[in-house]
């Protein structure tokens, strides 16, 4: 028969339970290093990239809009402004203007094209995904800034085919590019804004029209502002359009930028900080 030993009856010391595993803090599980956002920035603006490739279509505001522009207002408004025959001059005012004109237009499309990403449940299979929010937006932003390059190469293309002269250096043309495609993303999260605030498409459009109208043609894109009445001229003086507008006039022909570039950077980054963080946090919350 066996018998029991007394290291066999005593049982062995049970251990007195931990603290209990902290919780993560809310949203921090949704926390992504720098690295792994930017390699998300960069498959998203990829897969964006790939959609213009399958739907050319897309592309056809992008390539047609700087042509019919620099046409209709150079041979409607450049006799009017300068004087018949003197076509060449309101080009080199002109063309810079568009500069300007062409980062608002492509900025109301993003506003669409989210507007109808959501509507298709595009963006509801992104938000489950464990990326950051912000970086489904910025590539957006990143393969519409490609679109606005091309938009302004082919506006420069026209310009020097109807004249457009470069009297200033080329780092003077590179850097008007430049800010030119600065100021167009930060319209982007306006209209990205709107993009998510607004039911549909359609009221995406129109309410992109009430604010592109009066911006686009209160400023000293299409004509100077001395020209204007004086309540439009002070108007003008305050429009960030303006301030684009005569910044990359200036480096184009080579005349003093003054404090026109210091302004439009400085409203490219107000209107970033006010509507990024906006705009983030409603895709996040939009259902």
């Amino acid at each position: 028969m066996s018998t029991t030993t007394t290291t066999e009856l005593t049982k062995a010391p049970v251990e007195a339970p931990g603290p209990a595993p902290k919780r993560p803090a809310p949203g921090a599980e949704g926390r992504i290093g720098l690295r792994a956002n930017l390699r998300h920035i960069g498959a998203l603006a990829r897969r964006n990239a790939l959609q213009i490739k399958q739907d050319p279509e897309s592309m056809f505001d992008a390539v047609l809009m700087p042509i019919i522009f620099v046409l209709l207002f150079v041979y409607v408004f450049g006799g009017a402004i300068s004087g018949k025959g003197n076509n060449d001059a309101y080009v080199n005012y002109v063309v810079p203007g568009l500069m300007a004109m062409m980062g608002m237009n492509i900025a109301m499309a993003v506003g669409v094209g989210i507007n109808d990403d959501f509507k298709k449940g595009v963006m509801d299979r992104f938000r489950t995904m464990p990326i950051a929010r912000s970086s489904v937006l910025i590539a957006k932003i990143v393969v519409e800034i490609g679109r606005m390059l091309i938009a302004t190469a082919i506006l420069l293309g026209m310009g020097f085919l109807l004249g457009l002269e470069i009297k200033g250096s080329v780092l003077d043309l590179f850097g008007a590019i430049g800010l030119s495609m600065v100021f167009g993303a930060s319209l982007m999260w306006i209209f990205i804004l709107l993009g998510l605030a607004l039911k549909t498409a359609q009221a995406v459009q129109g309410m992109a029209m009430l604010v592109l109208m009066p911006l686009q043609f209160g400023s000293s894109i299409f004509a100077p502002p001395t020209s204007m009445p004086g309540w439009l001229e002070a108007f003008t003086d305050y429009n960030p359009l303006s301030n684009l507008a005569d910044a990359a006039r200036a480096m184009i022909n080579g005349t003093p930028v003054g404090d026109s570039v210091w302004m439009t950077l400085g409203w490219a980054v107000a209107i970033t900080a006010v509507t990024a963080p906006l705009a983030v946090a409603k895709f996040r919350k939009k259902t």
